[in-house]
């Protein structure tokens, strides 16, 4: 989660729906205990005011955890206790929940006076008459936003949540600018020969270390283990493969570098949270999954071809 708020994508996908829709945007770790539209430039004033007052915190927080709980499946939005409606939208690698983009403190229905002093009341705070003044103000300039629109709205994040879930894993594998030049080094040498049957003490012999200095190093860097990062390369190659209809899910397997099928499809699960079947029928269909591959199996994986397969990845960690 850390990885993807701190990506150029999201990053640029937030400020563009901020300045569109005038609404917060947040990406929200499950199970964080903070409020999540708090650190948003666009985050309402009256929430800011309410978040004063330790009952109105208790009670978002409460509202979180619901909304939470209720949007596992699919985006889901709640009202709180004072007549303003968030909306959370999971952002899942297959059945794998990495958090939420959330959005909302707006009213999907006119605000009146008397549901505003209902929500003073039951924050049961003492306001100063300036205080008071304050939160009106801010409370009936809140937007007032039609459930079409609103709708709209909560379908465009629907759609950004399934594009940061494709991209998450590739996101781990990009080099970054800061990096030590070692590093970089040991990405390249990775994606090129992450086919073939190479270890740590190959990689580390690359750049020039000692494979315990590399091994450490690479953690800082990478935040995975070298094992774990090479089996995440090899699932970023093996997604390419599987876009080409006529190789065996066996064949990019061992192609990519797996040394069992039993290996292969746990790895696969654990990284991109389904099934390698179940992640090509979803990309390619399930008819296209099922033609024959007759004849193709020795021209299809010669070294150069699964090159030419694999230089998506070489791209991302030559960034």
């Amino acid at each position: 989660m850390s990885e993807l708020r701190r990506s150029v994508i999201f990053q640029d996908y937030q400020q563009a729906f901020e300045n569109i829709t005038g609404l917060p945007l947040t990406l929200r770790a499950s199970g964080s205990l903070q409020l999540p539209l708090r650190d948003s430039k666009r985050v309402n004033p009256f929430c800011v005011l309410m978040g004063r007052n330790n009952k109105s915190c208790s009670a978002c927080l409460q509202m979180q955890q619901r909304v939470e709980n209720e949007s596992a499946i699919g985006a889901k939005t709640i009202e709180c206790f004072a007549g303003l409606s968030e909306s959370a939208v999971p952002v899942k690698v297959g059945r794998q929940l990495l958090g939420y983009l959330q959005t909302g403190q707006i009213f999907l229905r006119t605000p009146t006076k008397k549901r505003f002093m209902d929500a003073l009341r039951r924050t049961g705070g003492v306001w100063g008459e300036s205080e008071l003044r304050e939160l009106e103000v801010a409370y009936f300039q809140t937007r007032v936003v039609t459930l079409e629109h609103y709708d709209s709205v909560i379908r465009l994040l629907v759609i950004f949540a399934g594009h940061l879930a494709t991209l998450s894993n590739q996101l781990m594998i990009v080099a970054t600018t800061s990096e030590l030049p070692a590093i970089t080094r040991a990405r390249t040498f990775i994606a090129e020969n992450q086919g073939e049957d190479i270890h740590l003490r190959d990689v580390a012999r690359a750049v020039n270390m000692s494979a315990f200095y590399f091994c450490k190093l690479f953690k800082e860097a990478t935040g995975l283990t070298f094992l774990n990062y090479l089996t995440r390369v090899r699932i970023e190659v093996v997604k390419q493969m599987m876009l080409h209809v006529h190789l065996r899910v066996s064949e990019v397997a061992f192609a990519a570098g797996f040394q069992s099928i039993s290996q292969f499809n746990r790895s696969f699960h654990r990284v991109a949270g389904e099934s390698p079947t179940d992640f090509r029928e979803r990309f390619v269909g399930a008819a296209f999954a099922t033609l024959p591959q007759r004849g193709e199996r020795g021209r299809q994986l010669t070294p150069a071809y699964r090159l030419s397969i694999a230089s998506p990845v070489l791209a991302l960690t030559a960034r």
